[in-house]
């Protein structure tokens, strides 16, 4: 271990952090690697959102729920459907027990081991820039100074303003991940990631569902995702409308009965999710003298600093894209530059992942942020008809897109709906990172039969009619 990093009065360097999920444990033990002493401040679950509430219990259940469809609707011949029964509490109990495992190995174990972080349970507040106050659960409070301050407080479900809603029994995406029974009609009120994942989810394990989207579905996204994947959605039975607004609602005590101006919509479930809101609002950040964007989230630099020298922020909180590997990259990178380091949090391509079936995938930019930038962007859209793996698969579903400049080649980004869109898409933010250009993709072996080869052809599109090509691309 290096020498304790020292303040200005030599003694050593004290780091208060505000929260314990990934951003927050990832700068914990990268801070005391350094020598730095570390208080993390925690009024709930210790893990933060992803393992409790989020990433993992969300794609458990994902999972249980393309399997249950694959035994009812795969594409095989002389293979029998057998649509399955679904004991959904057992399923709960299973998912929760792995969500209760993960929480205890990556983090509850971690405190115990390192004496060099301390837990402090309660809800931390500043009082001025350079001081913490602690409520704790039984109502005292404990002043924390610290020399640095990293703020990682996450975020929860955004709550429309929507008349009729508040005080009825509507789900937020923690309330339907845990729910223990199948809805008869499940009703969902967003066009989001949590939204379009759980919408099909809950379909395929048996209950009828009606997808409402303000806009678009993934509407941050190049249309055509969207677009697909709204196909693809009904193809599969829901009922998906979008560009819809819900005007009012009401609870008679069994079903939701939601207004939208055209219809009401009936259902025994209502699923909200229309985003996510920063949690920042009980910190009182202008005693501190800390800014935030409109929505409450606290504006960062790449090296993770906010308007204030000696306070950092990451994660969900912040203006930084909301994915659990950028706010641990993130904390990392803050814990360095806290310590005395400078690290820089570098997004250009950074991978992102929608774990529908199947999945959407993106990374760079699209055609149209790439002309915004005054870029000469040019663009190919492959169809899955032309990857021979998604033909063995008898699912070709989606379509892989490119996007380079016109007159290098160089690769800009790439949109994906591809089943394993995951783990194809790591491949293209490796090809950004290392400046690829297109001739470059197309001239890569890539192994027959797998999805990711999709990427070669897709290379190809730009000088070649693939549909001419014999069966491994050449």
């Amino acid at each position: 271990m290096s020498a304790a990093p020292k303040t200005g009065q030599g003694a050593e360097l004290h780091i208060a952090i505000i929260g314990s999920g990934s951003a927050a444990f990832a700068a914990a033990i990268r801070a005391t690697e350094a020598g730095a002493r570390v208080t993390i401040i925690e009024a709930g679950l210790i893990g933060g959102t992803c393992v409790n509430v989020g990433c993992v219990p969300s794609k458990i259940f994902i999972r249980a729920a393309h399997v249950a469809h694959l035994a009812a609707a795969h594409p095989f011949n002389g293979l029998e459907h057998h649509p399955l029964r679904v004991e959904r509490a057992r399923l709960v109990a299973q998912q929760q027990a792995r969500v209760e495992e993960l929480r205890r190995a990556k983090y509850e174990d971690i405190l115990e081991t390192r004496p060099d972080i301390n837990l402090v349970r309660g809800r931390a507040r500043f009082a001025d820039a350079r001081t913490l106050i602690v409520v704790r659960p039984d109502g005292s409070e404990q002043r924390i100074d610290a020399d640095r301050v990293l703020i990682a407080t996450g975020r929860r479900p955004a709550i429309p303003a929507v008349s009729g809603l508040a005080g009825t029994p509507y789900w937020t995406s923690t309330d339907a991940l845990a729910a223990e029974a199948l809805p008869e009609h499940l009703i969902v009120y967003g066009g989001s990631v949590v939204a379009v994942e759980l919408a099909q989810a809950f379909q395929r394990l048996g209950s009828k569902v009606t997808l409402i989207a303000r806009t678009t579905l993934l509407s941050k996204e190049d249309p055509a995702l969207g677009e697909g994947l709204k196909q693809i959605l009904e193809d599969e039975g829901l009922r998906v409308l979008t560009h819809t607004e819900v005007k009012g609602l009401r609870h008679d005590g069994i079903n939701f009965h939601l207004a939208t101006g055209n219809e009401t919509l009936s259902g025994d479930r209502l699923l909200v999710a229309t985003g996510r809101q920063p949690n920042t609002d009980s910190l009182d950040l202008a005693r501190a003298g800390v800014k935030t964007d409109a929505n409450g989230a606290i504006v960062v630099d790449a090296r993770l600093r906010t308007n204030v020298a000696h306070i950092y922020a990451a994660g969900d909180c912040t203006d930084q894209p909301q994915f659990v590997y950028v706010a641990a990259a993130a904390g990392t990178r803050a814990a360095i530059n806290m310590t005395g380091g400078e690290a820089v949090l570098d997004l250009a391509s950074m991978p992102a992942v929608v774990f529908t079936d199947p999945q959407v995938a993106t990374v760079g930019l699209t055609e149209a942020q790439a002309q915004a930038q005054g870029i000469d962007a040019d663009s190919r859209t492959l169809a899955l008809e032309n990857v021979p793996r998604a033909l063995a698969n008898f699912d070709t579903r989606g379509f892989i897109k490119l996007v380079a400049e016109k007159h290098s080649g160089r690769l800009l980004g790439a949109q994906v709906l591809a089943a394993e869109g995951g783990e194809i898409i790591q491949t293209v933010a490796l090809a950004l990172r290392a400046h690829l250009t297109i001739h470059d993709l197309a001239d890569q072996l890539f192994p027959y039969l797998t999805m990711v080869e999709g990427l070669k052809l897709a290379a190809q599109t730009f000088t070649k009619d693939v549909k001419q090509l014999s069966c491994c691309a050449g």
